[in-house]
């Protein structure tokens, strides 16, 4: 996991930041919120008004615009709404964002089974992490992956990793397989 410090150039993780810093800006104890990412050029040319406001290198023919989608659910439903997405060809990618509670692996060997019980262990655990995950992904299969912890929460503080988060990128990919 490295932190997001070194200027990046690339379209997937230009849209996957500027998403990041767009959900933060609403602060902490959100829904899930999801996104289509759509060629910014493609967007540009069906609305004028959109295209008015971008700059040169907005409209570079591989920049992606991220499309907010109304009406999440809370997070106990999302994997089972994940599974009935399908996006239209239009749509080149989608990127998540999902606050979760991270604890130590002995604290997860130790929670009781019954599902109730064992949230309200982790949000009481000492040791807990709240998080926030923005999951980006392509058609194509490339991915990338920022984290922000609430005890950091700062746009310098994010880290990006390619495997922060493999169940997410997973189920976010198969929202696009044909």
């Amino acid at each position: 996991m490295t932190q997001a410090s070194v200027p990046v150039t690339d379209p997937l993780s230009i849209v996957a930041l500027d998403t990041e810093r767009h959900v933060a800006m609403a602060g902490w104890d959100q829904n899930p919120r999801l996104f289509a990412l759509v060629r910014t050029a493609d967007i540009a040319s069906a609305e004028p008004t959109f295209a008015a406001g971008l700059r040169g290198s907005d409209l570079a023919p591989e920049a992606l615009t991220a499309v907010e989608q109304e009406g999440m659910p809370p997070t106990a439903d999302l994997e089972s709404l994940l599974r009935r997405i399908a996006w239209p060809e239009t749509v080149d990618g989608c990127a998540l964002a999902v606050e979760r509670v991270v604890v130590p692996p002995e604290a997860e060997r130790d929670l009781p089974s019954d599902a109730a019980a064992a949230v309200d262990a982790l949000q009481r655990h000492p040791d807990r992490q709240d998080v926030r995950l923005v999951v980006a992904v392509l058609r194509d299969g490339s991915h990338r992956c920022l984290l922000r912890q609430r005890a950091h929460d700062s746009d310098d503080q994010v880290a990006s990793g390619e495997e922060i988060a493999p169940g997410l990128v997973h189920a976010l990919l198969a929202t696009l397989a044909d």
